[in-house]
């Protein structure tokens, strides 16, 4: 059966049909259709071995599809080398010439042409990229920063109708890794061609990216905008993959309005039925989810000035971290053994330490509603699957981060 995840619209510049990857009895990427929209940054997310790279390779040519077809635009490249199709692919080692300077570097698709004159075509792809004073340097002269930025120049000077981008980010350090984000940004806008771009960084992808196609073992699980994506997670998966979430086990107890209500470890709590992605069914089970920066943790006894209407569950501060921005609580509940939550810095109460009695409180809207059957534990780190028995209830799971995958992904 071919999963569908598609977004398309007229002038859709990738189209994948039924496509699929096999080695021998594994399933790199199982039969799907995608679509990615003309001019758009569009990423492919998900931790080692979920088959991304696999499904950019196959748009590139590099990779024979087992089934289904790839199309450009309205052809149908499936059959055709990677010289021939209208694209380009910037990888995490950027492949540049040592013995070229930068300008040469850039230059080196056009000559390849037979182009003789390409002075402004290279002046203008190095002005974009901000490396127009760099021309004569040699690449091991300039930062990963900026090697990558030649990279992505050498790529693009070949006007390419799509440009690939495998992990193109994972070499460097954090903060110049943050930097590129907005860099690369801003270069997918100014020149408006579309972006496909392979990574396992949830952050990387949501801060460039206009969709995100969230992968695992070899199917896309989820696909949307990044922040449809965080707010309303379909999957325990997508939840945990993508940020922190707490996820606590309850029983429907009823609608009122258009609010479902539930009861977990003697708490009641409301959430909008339409954050449900599970059949809210009197008696049944849901997944509850809230994520740690919705709630706001009180001392029990402030409980009172808690405005009404909010969900609110009773615990105890089991333990803290000050990271600058925020306070990172670990609160023991009856609703959930091990619930997070962030308080931003802004005023501290000196209350709120290790053992201290706390009343957490957020707006119901904030709440949304998974299916009970999942793994819980789903997208956590070395969890991949989604099927299975929910896990220990009321848990609080914290997702498999960009520093527990690998950056490199041979045949994933």
């Amino acid at each position: 059966m071919t999963e569908t995840a598609s977004i398309g619209r007229d002038g859709d510049d990738v189209r994948l049909t039924g496509i699929s990857k096999t080695y021998g009895s594994f399933h790199a990427v199982r039969p799907l259709d995608l679509t990615v929209p003309q001019g758009s940054f569009f990423a492919l997310l998900g931790a080692s071995g979920c088959g991304k790279t696999t499904t950019l390779r196959m748009i590139a040519g590099l990779e024979d599809p087992t089934t289904g077809s790839v199309f450009l635009g309205d052809k149908d490249v499936t059959g055709l080398p990677p010289y021939k199709r209208p694209v380009n692919t910037v990888f995490q080692s950027y492949a540049l010439f040592p013995h070229l300077d930068i300008y040469e570097n850039v230059a080196f698709g056009l000559r390849r042409r037979g182009i003789k004159s390409v002075r402004k075509q290279v002046g203008d792809m190095l002005d974009l990229v901000q490396l127009g004073d760099h021309a004569k340097r040699k690449p091991h002269q300039l930062s990963g920063g900026q090697q990558q930025r030649v990279a992505v120049a050498r790529a693009l000077i070949n006007h390419p109708r799509v440009l690939l981008l495998d992990e193109p980010l994972g070499a460097l350090d954090l903060k110049l890794r943050r930097r590129m984000q907005l860099e690369l940004k801003r270069i997918q806008t100014e020149v408006g061609i579309t972006f496909v771009h392979v990574t396992h960084d949830q952050e990387e992808a949501m801060t460039m990216a206009d969709t995100v196609a969230v992968m695992n073992a070899g199917r896309v699980e989820q696909l949307g905008s990044p922040a449809d994506l965080y707010e309303n997670p379909g999957t325990t998966f997508v939840a945990n993959f993508l940020g922190t979430s707490n996820l606590i086990e309850a029983e429907v107890a009823g609608a009122q309005g258009d609010e479902v209500v539930v009861t977990a470890g003697g708490s009641e709590l409301r959430l909008p039925a339409g954050r449900c992605s599970a059949p809210a069914r009197n008696g049944g089970k849901l997944l509850i989810g809230v994520r740690p920066e919705k709630i706001t943790p009180a001392h029990a006894d402030d409980a009172g000035a808690i405005p009404d209407g909010r969900n609110r569950i009773p615990g105890r501060i089991a333990d803290s971290s000050f990271i600058g921005v925020s306070t990172q609580y670990v609160i023991d509940s009856p609703v959930c053994p091990r619930l997070e939550v962030y308080a931003q810095n802004i005023e501290r109460d000196s209350r709120l330490r290790p053992g201290a009695d706390v009343v957490l409180h957020w707006n119901p809207a904030h709440t949304f509603g998974l299916d009970a059957t999942q793994a819980i534990d789903a997208g956590t780190a070395g969890v991949a699957g989604t099927a299975g028995v929910a896990g220990t209830p009321g848990r609080a799971r914290t997702p498999g981060t960009a520093e527990a995958t690998t950056a490199a992904e041979e045949g994933s």
